[in-house]
């Protein structure tokens, strides 16, 4: 046999590279959030409603303040200030030039009076507004991730290998290996790995992770099958029609990708409005200086003015807000099963005045159960019937057989009549002779008795006559 190493594809590096994005976020957010405490209380003890002591110390703590806030300044901010570099090399302003500009403001003024001694300190809020910013930043990393999760959680849904026939020889490989025209050979319980047509066998395959069927489908000669769906009972043999990001299912992912990316038509406006905001907020803040200089308010009150508009100006809320809601709103999407295809669907949706769902594995459960027993003779009272009672059963005693003769089968409804057996507290016992007929039920021999469970097909197929039971049935049915 060969080794064949696990895929560690696209999905295994985004992962690594977020979780570092995130973790290094946390030590930001952790680092800037303790500085800040002693900042803050520093700046608001004088609102005491006592005084306290002069301490030998108090001549050294602006110097204090200076180098508590130049690590947060710098290194916390340091992704604000590359992205201002970049947006004004682009010249497209956004958030981060605000940013930069306010809190390099405050700052270097408050390092001004700390060796002028001339002027109030400012490292409150250069220091504050940083701390804030990255606690953003870390939330809206934080919503990136589960929404990347979603999209791993789809890929998850990928089989890893699959059993191709080349030269005449049946080999595994890794599923990334397939070929369009290849061969490829399913047992029952393994995963389809492409999407391909079936040229040999007969199956129910379950594409409830596709369609949200619960109901295995019959595959025969010349019907399609998809990747990632599950090949219940028999064995398949089918050409590769679509490999690799021509799937059904890397299509899908692609989709909650693209959704991703895109941007809602709200999102354009703000995009818009932040461009021409940016500027905007420049040049009041600039206008506010010069009005409050040569009005005679001085230059220390000027740049007060100044370093204020723009930190008050700075619309973080507004960068972040629309892109971080398409972002979680696809993602919770993606884990409850939905798809969003863009921004705009999203966004229109509230529009909506009706709704066409799939009932089947959308509006219910997709999950069979038992919901009548109809007996067709009066019961006995034995608890094990033989041949010769089996004429006459009674719902537990037909649940029973029912249970024996499905203990071993994968279809959803013979699990549900076993659940409904295990529930009861009925003994399942194991069948002497089991037989699976795709597309009819089983076959089975217990007890003496040959137990035949299935559908119309199988009892046709058998020459048992229902037709006194036709009118039970549809009644059910309906």
């Amino acid at each position: 046999y060969d080794v064949i190493e696990p895929d560690k594809g696209w999905e295994d590096r985004e992962k690594r590279e977020r979780e570092r994005n995130i973790r290094t976020l946390k030590y930001k957010f952790a680092f800037s959030a303790t500085i800040n405490i002693p900042i803050v209380l520093y700046n608001y003890y004088s609102l005491l409603p006592f005084t306290l002591p002069t301490l030998p110390i108090d001549n050294f703590i602006p110097l204090l303040l200076f180098f508590l806030a130049t690590p947060v300044h710098f290194i916390v901010g340091h992704g604000f200030f590359v992205g201002a570099y970049k947006a004004l090399r682009n010249i497209n302003p956004n958030m981060d030039v605000l940013v930069a500009i306010g809190t390099s403001a405050a700052y270097f003024y408050s390092v001004a009076v700390t060796f002028t001694g001339v002027g109030l300190l400012y490292y409150t809020t250069a220091v504050s507004l940083m701390t804030f910013l990255i606690l953003g930043r870390l939330l809206e990393a934080i919503a990136k991730g589960r929404t990347s999760a979603a999209i791993r959680k789809l890929m998850g849904l990928r089989a890893k290998t699959a059993r191709v026939v080349r030269d005449g020889e049946e080999m595994e490989i890794p599923v990334e290996d397939v070929q369009v025209g290849d061969t490829v050979v399913v047992r029952p319980g393994e995963k389809i790995p492409v999407d391909g047509v079936v040229i040999q066998g007969y199956s129910g395959v379950d594409e409830k992770v596709i369609t949200g069927e619960s109901i295995p489908v019959e595959k025969k000669a010349g019907d399609e099958v998809v990747g990632a769906t599950m090949n219940k009972t028999g064995m398949l043999k089918f050409r590769a029609t679509k490999v690799g990001a021509d799937t059904v299912l890397a299509q899908i992912i692609k989709l909650v990708e693209d959704a991703l990316g895109s941007k809602a038509p709200i999102q354009t406006l703000v995009d818009a409005v932040a461009a021409r905001f940016v500027p905007a907020v420049i040049v009041t803040a600039t206008l506010s200086f010069l009005v409050w200089y040569f009005v005679g308010m001085g230059f220390i009150f000027a740049l007060t003015v100044f370093i204020a508009v723009l930190i008050i100006a700075c619309p973080c809320a507004m960068g972040l807000a629309t892109p971080t809601a398409i972002m979680v709103g696809v993602g919770k999407g993606a884990e409850n099963g939905i798809l969003i295809k863009s921004g705009e669907a999203l966004e229109t949706a509230h529009k909506l005045q009706a709704i066409v769902f799939d009932k089947t594995g959308t509006l219910t459960k997709g999950e069979p159960e038992v919901t009548d027993i109809v007996t067709i003779t009066p019961p006995i009272g034995n608890p094990s019937p033989t041949a010769q009672e089996v004429k006459t059963l009674s719902e537990e005693q037909l649940l029973q057989l029912a249970a024996v003769a499905e203990k071993s089968s994968e279809h959803p409804l013979g699990e549900a009549i076993v659940k409904r057996a295990m529930e009861r507290g009925i003994k399942i016992t194991d069948p002497e002779f089991f037989n699976a007929i795709p597309g009819h039920g089983v076959e089975v021999k217990y007890n003496g008795m040959e137990i035949l469970l299935g559908n119309r097909k199988l009892m046709k197929k058998k020459d048992i006559d229902i037709e006194h039971l036709e009118e039970k049935m549809k009644a059910l049915e309906e």
